[in-house]
């Protein structure tokens, strides 16, 4: 790959930054001009053509805030015979996507791209046929700076990068950002694993647990493109504003086709209106109401009490009860769903029927043997042998009727558990029903256990500490025959039935054979911050490893007493907005209101998790139940004991402060009116 000769090497980068947008103008141009005309067979073809047209159009999107490529490697040697693309001692510029000239050559390299690969995993000890390693600067699109690394040079010490720390430092407002440009070698090894296997990632706060995984997809759909646009990916966060939050991440990748979707989005299969108690949900959530619901959908299955009568033309045809008996025993013991094996029994039965034709000297065919499963006779049988059941009613009598649960729950749940899962109120139909969270999972459940869930290529599971054994059995289902990336953090679940261990959970998801890795380098939460925060663990999850920060700017940290209570946190949020960033107030959920009045008063726009924020309107009024994932330069925490005091139970309430103390990514104010939590001081 050639470079404009110039004295000035920043100025020989900037040629070739500029270079390279022309060169991306030019590719975007030439799919534009693409005519279809005379090359699609039918409509639909040139729909399908036209939808893919567009999405490339999109993906080769200069986005002039943010940087064509990041970084260069100047290998000694040309790369192995399966990466190769030019002589010796070949460059190459590291982007977010790859970008050619006119001649077909490479001007930017996928980071994705098997060349690429040292920019993130070559070292000092370990150079990897690097000479020369150069990251960039950049103040918005503009490339202002340059720092270079000489790997085979000895005399020079290895050091922190100063461009990498800032840019891991650099304020933020808006939605989260990729991480492209600042991937850790102990990060690299996890998006850059291979697509059958699955992975588990615990991180505590700042460990870019989350960017992992969402770099892990975009690196599977460049590595398997193919396979993955057939199967499919999805990726599961806990709300719609953490969503809303991490969107943005892909796209600014190339990868526009990445379903985003909650755990409650995929079993909604009825409306929700209602809410469980604490135990009510914990009891709903075990996996033992698997058993349970397989238990009352077969009970619909009854043994034949007599046989079955054929008439075709002047025969009569019997299959004797016995016979049937021992068909409706077979499919029992198969490993298939009820559904398949309710459509498979007038087959056997009809099958039962040709053999005794063929005994007789005739000579029946499929279509004959299609006929029969039709047959009134038969279809009558299967209806009152193998009846169809829907998986809502099945849930609704469940939990309306005290006896029919105690029929199938015996031996698997309590008398005490089956009295707390049983309405009060036995609601009259399933339109009817105030169904909960919990409920909808058992209904995913009941409908799966009747007809097999489609299973998707890859699938990444986020905030997965929070969900509930049936709640992973749920998403395990959507990803049967593809592998899953679980991430998380112990110490952040916040839910009663929260996850106890990683190698419990991955039973639960069906994926017991994933690799469990633990990032424990803190690059978000600084140093003061997350020391403090770590007083609680030893509380919420004893024996976890505190994340250890890295950063090199220790960050802002202060308690404040606040005897005027709502005023003192307004003005904290004030002073915080006159640096530059974002800035989150996080709160228990029942301040929310009487603070969102503060602010208003004093005139202080705000908006909530998930709304956009603006350079005029940067500060972000977050109920501490909704503050999981979420990051801001700046946050103020209010009363920590009202965000204890808010759960159910003290271990719950610590866990959820643990998770509001991290989220800022340079500076904490602390307020209390209060004391604090013990667990603290």
């Amino acid at each position: 790959m050639s470079t404009p000769v110039h004295d000035d090497p920043l100025s020989a980068e900037r040629s070739h930054l500029a270079a390279s947008r022309s060169a991306l103008r030019a590719m975007r141009e030439d799919v534009e001009s693409l005519d279809i005309t005379d090359v699609t067979a039918n409509w639909v073809n040139a729909a399908v053509l036209e939808s893919q047209i567009e999405q490339r159009i999109k993906a080769l999107a200069d986005l002039s805030g943010t940087p064509l490529f990041f970084g260069r490697l100047d290998y000694l040697h040309a790369p192995g015979a399966e990466q190769a693309e030019g002589g010796e001692g070949e460059r190459f510029y590291v982007g977010r996507r790859h970008v050619h000239d006119a001649d077909g050559d490479p001007m930017v390299i996928d980071w994705r791209a098997p060349v690429s690969q040292p920019f993130y995993r070559a070292s000092k000890k370990d150079p990897q046929d690097v000479s020369l390693r150069r990251r960039f600067g950049y103040t918005g699109g503009d490339l202002t700076a340059y720092e270079d690394e000489h790997l085979l040079d000895p005399a020079e010490a290895a050091t922190t990068s100063r461009l990498l720390q800032q840019e891991i430092e650099r304020p933020r407002v808006g939605p989260m950002r990729d991480i492209v440009a600042t991937i850790q070698p102990e990060q690299d090894e996890i998006v850059r694993a291979g697509l059958t296997g699955s992975v588990c990632v615990q991180g505590g706060p700042g460990t870019g647990k989350t960017a992992v995984g969402l770099h892990r997809v975009a690196y599977l759909l460049y590595a398997h493109r193919e396979r993955l646009a057939r199967t499919g990916t999805l990726v599961i966060g806990p709300n719609r504003s953490f969503l809303h939050y991490i969107e943005q991440v892909l796209p600014a990748l190339g990868e526009l086709t990445v379903r985003q979707a909650t755990v409650d989005d995929l079993v909604a299969h009825v409306e929700v209106r209602g809410a469980d108690e604490a135990a009510t949900a914990v009891v709903k959530g075990d996996a033992r109401m698997a058993e349970v619901l397989r238990r009352a959908l077969y009970s619909h299955v009854t043994p034949p009490t007599e046989g079955v009568v054929v008439v075709r033309g002047s025969r009569r045809w019997r299959v004797p009860v016995y016979e049937l008996e021992e068909i409706v025993r077979e499919l029992l013991a198969r490993d298939i769903r009820y559904g398949a094996a309710r459509e498979a029994l007038p087959q056997r039965i009809a099958h039962a029927v040709l053999v005794q034709m063929e005994r007789a000297g005739e000579a029946p065919d499929d279509r004959v043997q299609n006929a029969v499963a039709r047959n009134a006779a038969v279809k009558a049988l299967v209806k009152s042998v193998w009846p169809q059941v829907d998986p809502a009613k099945l849930v609704l009598r469940l939990l309306a009727d005290a006896d029919f649960l105690a029929e199938h729950a015996g031996g698997v749940l309590t008398e005490d558990e089956q009295k707390a899962v049983l309405w009060v109120k036995p609601a009259r139909s399933v339109k009817s029903a105030r169904w909960s969270p919990a409920d909808a999972v058992l209904i995913d459940e009941a409908t799966d256990l009747i007809e097999r869930t489609h299973s998707l290529g890859h699938v990444v599971l986020d905030e997965a500490q929070d969900l509930s054994p049936m709640q992973y059995r749920a998403v395990g289902r959507r990803c049967t025959t593809g592998s899953a990336t679980v991430l998380g953090d112990l110490a952040q679940g916040t839910t009663p039935w929260a996850t106890r261990s990683w190698t419990e959970a991955l039973g639960h998801l069906g994926k017991g054979e994933a690799v469990v890795e633990e990032l424990t380098a803190g690059f978000r939460v600084p140093t003061d911050v997350i020391a403090y925060a770590s007083r609680l663990l030893p509380h919420i999850a004893p024996g976890l490893t505190p994340v250890a920060s890295i950063r090199e700017n220790p960050g802002f940290f202060d308690i404040r007493t606040a005897p005027d209570g709502a005023a003192d946190v307004v003005a904290a949020c004030r002073e915080l907005l006159e640096r530059e960033g974002s800035v989150g107030l996080i709160a228990a959920d029942a301040r929310v209101p009487e603070l969102a009045a503060a602010l208003a008063a004093a005139g202080i726009g705000h908006v909530g998790p998930g709304e956009e924020t603006t350079h005029a309107t940067r500060l972000t009024l977050v109920p501490a139940s909704l503050a999981k994932g979420l990051e801001y330069d700046y946050v103020v925490l209010d009363e920590p004991q009202a965000v204890v005091d808010g759960e159910p139970d003290e271990r719950t309430g610590l866990r959820r402060l643990y998770v509001a103390l991290t989220r800022a990514v340079s500076g904490l104010i602390l307020t209390h009116s209060t004391g604090l939590p013990p667990q603290l001081t």
